[in-house]
């Protein structure tokens, strides 16, 4: 019914399905590979059913006795890995709020999360800083001086490290590292983002 090498909506319910159960530990990505078939195989096993790593009508069936219909925001998550745990000076008041564990960013406002995505940060050589901070100034068409690089929708916390937009992010993904600015993948959630933060609102970033 659904098999390994497979893709699609079916493959997407079924992993929100899992990690609700706790046998998946990612979010959604419609793509049925080695992780996908461990977790059916861990459901299987601990169900009682036969462990092909395959979802057979049988195995379909008890999953979805088992579990209400996922939601959209279960289906199709703001980020590529789940948030994590905020960090409790995240918690009050304007709040940038960044992951270095989970590689996301989450944009917070009293404790509530209005908007998250996935970011990047600078390499060993490069770190990106951890601590609190807050937005020291903003600039939407930012060009770096000193690497002659693009750095859209620029919202500078610590030096000249920001929180910024990253063609190169978009293109190439993790598969590349930032000189130390915190970058985002998806413009129009980082615009949207831009024009809502403040200059003195917080940046906490933490691991």
């Amino acid at each position: 019914m659904v098999a390994f090498g497979t893709s699609g909506e079916r493959v997407r319910e079924l992993q929100a399905r899992l990690r609700r159960l706790g046998h998946f530990d990612r979010n959604p990505t419609g793509y049925f590979g080695t992780v996908t078939r461990a977790s059916v195989t861990s459901y299987q096993r601990a169900r009682g059913l036969s462990a092909t790593g395959s979802v057979d009508s049988r195995t379909w069936t008890s999953l979805r006795s088992r579990t209400a219909r996922p939601t959209r925001d279960e289906l199709y998550p703001p980020t590529t890995n789940p948030l994590a745990k905020p960090d409790s000076r995240c918690l009050t008041g304007r709040v940038l709020c960044i992951s270095k564990s989970s590689r996301t960013l989450a944009w917070m406002i009293n404790g509530r999360v209005v908007s998250a995505m996935d970011v990047r940060f600078g390499s060993q050589y490069t770190p990106t800083r951890e601590g609190l901070f807050q937005v020291n100034f903003k600039s939407r068409d930012h060009v770096s001086t000193i690497y002659d690089t693009p750095m859209p929708y620029a919202m500078f916390f610590s030096g000249g490290q920001a929180v910024h937009y990253s063609a190169d992010f978009a293109a190439r993904g993790y598969n590349g590292a930032s000189h130390g600015c915190v970058n985002v993948r998806d413009k129009k959630k980082i615009a949207a983002v831009f024009n809502q933060v403040k200059a003195g609102d917080k940046v906490v970033v933490y691991k």
